[in-house]
């Protein structure tokens, strides 16, 4: 065999390694998991407002994620944004009084459910729902009742 073409040999075997080095790196930064399935059990809540919530957005609790959102729908029953999530099965002695608030990670930046655990004895089963929910904080609506809080002082 030539150099020439063992030195194009090892150039392209060079770029197929990066490539493939390359799609793993993505796979990871965008939390793409679903190659690696785990034991899971799906829970849901009914929120007032989600605000900027997406479907894959983590579940977190003592700021540890847990499980991810999957899907947001409309209750046909309450009108309220219904989010389902999938926990992973470690954390399946959640009690059923436990809270579950829509927060954001920093001043701007994406958002995620956090659970914050009840006493309850009796435990979340898969299909379950939790009742204590606080919905988003809308940056809008807080501007807005500012505005209308500063107006009123000003009439005075």
């Amino acid at each position: 065999m030539k150099r020439q073409a063992k030195i194009e040999i090892w150039v392209g075997a060079f770029v197929l390694m990066s490539f493939a080095a390359l799609v793993m790196i993505a796979f990871q930064v965008s939390n793409f998991n679903s190659w690696k399935e785990r034991p899971s059990y799906h829970i849901t809540a009914l929120f007032d407002n989600i605000g900027g919530l997406k479907v894959r957005a983590p579940v977190k609790m003592s700021g540890v994620v847990i499980g991810r959102v999957t899907a947001i729908t409309v209750d046909p029953v309450s009108f309220k944004a219904k989010v389902m999530m999938k926990m992973d099965s470690v954390y399946n002695e959640l009690p059923m009084d436990s809270s579950a608030s829509i927060l954001t990670s920093g001043l701007l930046g994406d958002q995620y459910v956090g659970l914050d655990i009840g006493g309850d004895e009796e435990y979340l089963a898969d299909g379950g729902q939790i009742e204590i929910t606080q919905s988003a904080l809308v940056l809008e609506e807080l501007i807005g009742q500012f505005l209308v809080k500063f107006s009123e002082s000003g009439d005075k």
